[in-house]
């Protein structure tokens, strides 16, 4: 008799928003229905950005869906195309679970909670990033669910596997240094740049939320990532293999991070996202101490502790601030709850009553920090505006590689001679190429919208003494060139019987 097929033994199909219906390996599926997956279920791809962008309600959950996807299907095209690379299923299947869990480890609001609640509230740690919590969680998921198991009925052989899954969710930028991975031999190189490309930044996390994001915000998305996919190809460079593109795909690689940096410019850093981003920030700082979740042994950690014991961290979700708001409270009701300066700025969010944007300015120095001249701007008795009133914030907006260009680090193949690998120049593209792939930006914001008039002269008069050009600045001084100068600002302190600068 012939035997039944078990049905959990099959491929789960999925109805994607972004990519249609897609096919999961079964234990693709069994890792998604673990509380450690589900949990990116109450995770905002977009941080704060949904309160500013009404249909960014999209989650972690869809978008590790999606990457886990795309990851299959460009390992499965290049072992498709180039049997020579000797991609086995046991490679695809590794591929697509480190695509599906790169990003377990996120805290509440995405790169709020690491990039800038963590460094504040944990000195200590301040360069701990999500990636590292998104090993420990992964590892914490295969314990906890008893996974080990199913993954060797799969053909998976442990713990190399397990390795090789944990090097691809944070791979190392190795240039040419020696080879030094685990899971995999140098041969397979290639495979470290599907999830996450330290090389050139062009990885299937990026295809997954521009796609997703652009979907979700109303903003065009001009790269195809499917026809990336279609013309990848691996080369041998320099004795290590490359996966590198067609010759004619520079363009269009151009215009992917161009589509980055548009996104950041348009949404991510948008200048009221930011500032709800700082309150939710500060929010969480004041109730870092006061909201407690119980981790393994029955152990309790605070917000910014709870990163150490992945048990109390699965529990940390944006509904963090739905207990802020709502404190369940056992005591006399009239008792003044200790999150309720916590509370008081996450009210003023929901009321549109939110920091205030002073204003912002190019920095042309990329390497300046405003650590040494920016107190000087809220000097305690100028304009009588206290430093703790006020948030300054230095931006970034780049191609994802600091000031350089990615695509020297990238490599391309010809139609004639797909074998052989080479790179292409700005100069053989396009001389309407940027010159420069990097900026900063400086904004400040303002907490009290009392003195938003006198913060807003006074950052004014802090760019002109620092040689900042601000938008405002730039208006007065096409309407009329000498409108800000020294005595103009001397004058407006007099008028407003307002302390003189003292002599430094």
């Amino acid at each position: 008799m012939e035997k039944h097929l078990n049905i959990k033994d099959l491929n789960k199909v999925f109805n994607d928003p972004i990519h249609g219906h897609i096919e999961l390996h079964p234990l693709l599926v069994k890792i998604i229905d673990t509380p450690q997956f589900q949990r990116l279920r109450n995770i905002k791809q977009l941080g704060g950005g949904y309160f500013v962008f009404p249909g960014a309600s999209h989650n972690r959950f869809e978008h590790s869906i999606g990457v886990g996807h795309l990851a299959g299907e460009l390992a499965k095209t290049l072992k498709l195309k180039q049997p020579e690379l000797d991609i086995s299923e046991r490679d695809v299947l590794c591929v697509q679970i480190a695509g599906l869990c790169h990003d377990l480890g996120h805290g509440p609001f995405s790169h709020l909670f690491d990039g800038m609640f963590n460094p504040e509230a944990d000195p200590e740690h301040k360069d701990w990033k999500h990636e590292d919590a998104s090993l420990e969680m992964f590892d914490h998921l295969v314990v906890a669910n008893s996974l080990a198991q199913e993954m060797e009925r799969y053909g998976l052989i442990l713990p190399p596997d397990l390795t090789f899954i944990k090097e691809m969710i944070k791979p190392l930028k190795i240039d040419d240094a020696e080879w030094p991975y685990e899971g995999r031999d140098e041969n397979k190189s290639f495979l470290y740049e599907i999830v996450s490309n330290k090389q050139n930044g062009i990885d299937v996390d990026k295809f997954d939320y521009f796609a997703r994001d652009c979907h979700h915000l109303g903003i065009r998305n001009n790269f195809d990532h499917q026809r990336f996919i279609m013309f990848a190809r691996v080369c041998d460079v320099n004795g290590r293999k490359h996966i590198c593109s067609r010759d004619k795909e520079v363009a269009n690689l151009y215009d992917m991070f161009h589509t980055r940096n548009s996104l950041h410019r348009r949404a991510y850093q948008h200048r009221v996202t930011k500032s709800v981003e700082i309150m939710i920030k500060d929010a969480l700082l004041k109730a870092d101490q006061y909201i407690l979740t119980k981790g393994s042994g029955g152990t309790t950690f605070c917000l910014s502790k709870a990163k150490t014991d992945m048990e109390a961290y699965t529990k940390l979700t944006d509904q963090m601030i739905e207990r802020i708001l709502h404190p369940c409270s056992c005591s006399n009701e009239f008792t003044p709850s200790p999150l309720e300066e916590a509370r008081m700025i996450l009210q003023r969010i929901m009321s549109r009553d939110l920091y205030q944007f002073m204003g912002e300015t190019k920095v042309c120095n990329q390497g300046w920090t405003g650590t040494k001249t920016w107190p000087r701007l809220f000097w305690p008795t100028y304009l009588c505006i206290s430093p703790l009133k006020t948030i300054y914030l230095v931006v970034t907006l780049d191609y994802g590689m600091k000031n350089k260009d990615p695509i020297n680090t990238t490599y391309f193949y010809t139609k004639a001679n797909p074998t052989e690998a080479f790179k292409i120049s700005r100069e053989q593209v396009s001389k309407l190429l940027p010159v420069c792939f990097a900026e900063k930006i400086l904004r400040v914001y303002c907490k009290n919208s009392a003195s938003l008039r006198d913060a807003k002269f006074c950052f004014q008069s802090w760019c002109h003494e620092n040689d900042f050009l601000t938008e405002v600045t730039l208006c007065s001084l096409a309407a009329r060139p000498h409108t800000v100068h020294v005595g103009w600002v001397a004058s407006y302190r007099t008028r407003s019987n307002i302390p003189q600068k003292p002599e430094e």
